[in-house]
C-alpha cells in the first residue's frame, strides 16, 4: 500500500474501498549509524495524518496513540532504536476509521438487525457530511532527530507601528534546564535586520516589508527568516521558521489585514483525487495553486478539516489567505454536544493551534462546518471551544460556519465574523434563479440586523457536469451552474461594500461522496472537474475575481503565472 494516500481506492477490491474498521501498515528501515549509537541523538518518529484512529508500535513496542484525522503526531524512540545490537527499526501502525458521535468528525455506526434483509451482525458507517471519509496514512511518515537539548516549539506574533515591524517570539526548549539562545531575523536577502537572545522577547524591524495577501500588492507574500540557535554545553540545536509580518482585525464591517480593507473572493477546497484519495500529492498540490492565481483567487477555506502541512507552507509563500478549518463537520446529533465530545474537540483545537499558529496566510480559525447551531446545547458547546481558541492564540478572530436559521443560532453571538452556507434555488426552490437576489438580500439584511458583524457568503454553488448543456439552464447543466452563480453574484455587489467581505464558491474542484441517489459519482459542484479541467463556471468567476482584485488593492500588482516562474502577467 503506498503511502501517503487512501487505501480505499488503490486496489480493486470494493470491500476494501468501504472498509469499517482496522487496517494495519508495516516497513522495516535501516537507521544510520549514528543514530543508534550516538546517545546525545535523539530519534522521533512523526506520523503527518492517519485517519482516524491510530496505534503506533516501534520493534513491537507500544510507543503512541493518536485520535484524530488530520493532523501529525510523534513519538520519541531513541531508546527503542538505541538500546541494542539491531541498526533496523520496524514501524507499525494500526488504523481504524471508525466514526462515533464523539470522534470529529462525529459518525455513528448503524446495525442492520433485520435478519430477512442482512446478514447476522451487518452494519454500515452513517455520517453528516457531504464528503468520503478517505482512510488510511494520507501524509508521510518519517524519522528525523535532534540533539537531546532540543527547541521543541516556537511561537511568533507581529505587530507595526508605522514603518516599524514588531516580531514577538517565545521559545520552548527541552531536555536542560541551562542554556544559551540566539535569535537572529534576516530579511530575503539574507541580510540580518533584527537579533536577540533568551526565549523571550521582541525584535524590531525597521522599514518593515510587510507580508501582503496575493492580489492586494506589487510584492505579496515577503518572509522574513528568523533563525534559532540553542547552546547547551557541547549541544547546539538550529532552527529556521519563515516569519510574514502583518496584523489581522475585524470591524463591525470591515476584515483589515495590515490596516485594509480585504474583500474575500476565493474558494472551498477538498484533499480529494483520483485513486489517491485523500493521500498528499506535490503534483496535484502545486497545479491547484496554479489553477488559484489564473482564477484570481485570494483566499480559500480548508473544507472540512486541516490541509497538509506543505498546503499552508505554499500559502505563506504565495499570498493566499487561509481560514483554517478543524475537522469539525456533521456536528449534527444531541450527543455531539456531550462533555466527551466537547473534550476531544478542544484538544483538537489545541493541536491545531499548535501546528498552524505561525503561518501568516492563516488569518481566521473555523472551529466547525454547518452544525445543528440551533440546538440549545450549541450555546454552551460553541462558547467553549470559541473562547478556548482565542485563549490559545489571541492574535487571530475566530468562526464557524453556519447553515442555521439566524434567529436560532446558538453559536453566532460568540463568533467575530459571520460565515453563511445558503444554496438558493438549489437545495429548495428548483430551478427558480430568479429568486436568488431577492433571498439572498433578505438573508444578508437578517444576519446583520441581529448580530451587527460582517459577513461572508463562505459557500454556494450548484452541481454541473461536465459537457452537459441545456438553453434555456436547467439543474445539473454548465450553463444553469454559471446561471446561479451570476444571480449570487448581482446580489453580493449589493452589499459587498457594507458588510459583505467575502464570497467563497463551493467548489474548487469536484470531489467524491458516498453513494447516494443524489450524487453522480460524487459532488459535482466544483467549477473543476476532479481532474483540473475547467466548467464554464471557472471562466465566469476568474473574469469576477479578477475584476475585484483591481478594484480592491491598494497598489499596482503584477503577479507570478506559474508557482515555479518569474514571469509577470497582469489581467
Amino acid at each position: 500500500m503506498p503511502v501517503p494516500s487512501s487505501f480505499n481506492d488503490v486496489g480493486q477490491d470494493g470491500q476494501l474501498r468501504n472498509f469499517v474498521g482496522w487496517v494495519w501498515y508495516e516497513r522495516e528501515t535501516v537507521l544510520p549509524q549514528r543514530w543508534t549509537q550516538d546517545l546525545n541523538t535523539r530519534v522521533v518518529l512523526r506520523v503527518g495524518s492517519a485517519h482516524y484512529y491510530a496505534i503506533v508500535w516501534v520493534n513491537g513496542v507500544h510507543v503512541a496513540e493518536h485520535q484524530g484525522g488530520h493532523l501529525p503526531f510523534e513519538a520519541d524512540i531513541s531508546k527503542l532504536v538505541q538500546s541494542g545490537p539491531l541498526s533496523s527499526c520496524r514501524i507499525t501502525i494500526a488504523i481504524n476509521n471508525t466514526l462515533t458521535p464523539h470522534t470529529l468528525p462525529p459518525g455513528v455506526i448503524i446495525y442492520k438487525t433485520d435478519t430477512s434483509m442482512y446478514p447476522k451482525g451487518y452494519f454500515v458507517q452513517d455520517t453528516y457530511f457531504d464528503f468520503f471519509n478517505y482512510a488510511g496514512l494520507h501524509r508521510s511518515v518519517f524519522l528525523y532527530t535532534t540533539p537531546t537539548t532540543y527547541i521543541d516549539d516556537i511561537t511568533v506574533t507581529t505587530s507595526v507601528d508605522q514603518d516599524t515591524g514588531m516580531v514577538n517570539y517565545q521559545i520552548f526548549v527541552q531536555g536542560n534546564e541551562s542554556f544559551e539562545l540566539e535569535v537572529r531575523l534576516l530579511d530575503k536577502e539574507n541580510k540580518v535586520v533584527a537579533h536577540g537572545t533568551g526565549g523571550r522577547g521582541q525584535l524590531l524591524v525597521p522599514h518593515v516589508h510587510l507580508w501582503w495577501p496575493y492580489l492586494m500588492h506589487e510584492h505579496p507574500a515577503y518572509l522574513y527568516s528568523l533563525e534559532v540557535r540553542l547552546t547547551a554545553g557541547s549541544v547546539s540545536d538550529f532552527y529556521t521558521l519563515p516569519v510574514g509580518i502583518r496584523t489581522v482585525a475585524v470591524t463591525e464591517r470591515q476584515f483589515l489585514i495590515n490596516g485594509k480593507p480585504f474583500y474575500f473572493h476565493g474558494v472551498n477546497k477538498h484533499e480529494d483525487m483520483d485513486i489517491r484519495g485523500k493521500g498528499f500529492d506535490w503534483a496535484l498540490l502545486v497545479k491547484d495553486f496554479n489553477l488559484l492565481r489564473w482564477l484570481g483567487a485570494n483566499s480559500f477555506r480548508t473544507s472540512h478539516y486541516p490541509y497538509a502541512e506543505e498546503v499552508m507552507q505554499l500559502c505563506d509563500r504565495y499570498g493566499i489567505v487561509v481560514i483554517d478549518e478543524c475537522p469539525g463537520a456533521g456536528i449534527m446529533l444531541p450527543q455531539n454536544y456531550d462533555n466527551v465530545s466537547l473534550q476531544h474537540h478542544l484538544e483538537v483545537m489545541e493541536e491545531l493551534v499548535r501546528r498552524d499558529k505561525n503561518h501568516p496566510a492563516v488569518v481566521m480559525w473555523s472551529v466547525a462546518n454547518e452544525p445543528a447551531s440551533s440546538l440549545k446545547s450549541a450555546g454552551f458547546y460553541f462558547k467553549t471551544v470559541i473562547t478556548h481558541t482565542k485563549a490559545l492564540d489571541p492574535s487571530r478572530p475566530v468562526t464557524f460556519v453556519t447553515a442555521s436559521n439566524y434567529a436560532t443560532d446558538q453559536g453566532a453571538p460568540y463568533v467575530d465574523v459571520i460565515c453563511v452556507n445558503s444554496y438558493f434555488s438549489w437545495y429548495h426552490d428548483y430551478g427558480h434563479l430568479e429568486l436568488i437576489q431577492l433571498q439572498l438580500e433578505t438573508q444578508f439584511e437578517n444576519w446583520y440586523r441581529t448580530y451587527q458583524k460582517p459577513i461572508i457568503q463562505s459557500e454556494y454553488g450548484a452541481d454541473a457536469i461536465a459537457g452537459i448543456h441545456e438553453d434555456p439552464p436547467l439543474m445539473f447543466s454548465e450553463e444553469y451552474q454559471k446561471s446561479l452563480l451570476q444571480q449570487y453574484h448581482l446580489g453580493l455587489d449589493k452589499k459587498r461594500k457594507e458588510y459583505v467581505i467575502g464570497e467563497l464558491i463551493w467548489n474548487f474542484a469536484d470531489f467524491m461522496t458516498n453513494q447516494t441517489p443524489g450524487r453522480a459519482v460524487g459532488n459535482k459542484k466544483g467549477i473543476f472537474t476532479r481532474q483540473r479541467h475547467p466548467k464554464s463556471a471557472a471562466f465566469l468567476l476568474r473574469e469576477r475575481y479578477w475584476k475585484l482584485a483591481n478594484e480592491t488593492r491598494y497598489h499596482r500588482s503584477a503577479v507570478k503565472s506559474k508557482c515555479l516562474e518569474n514571469s509577470p502577467f497582469t489581467l
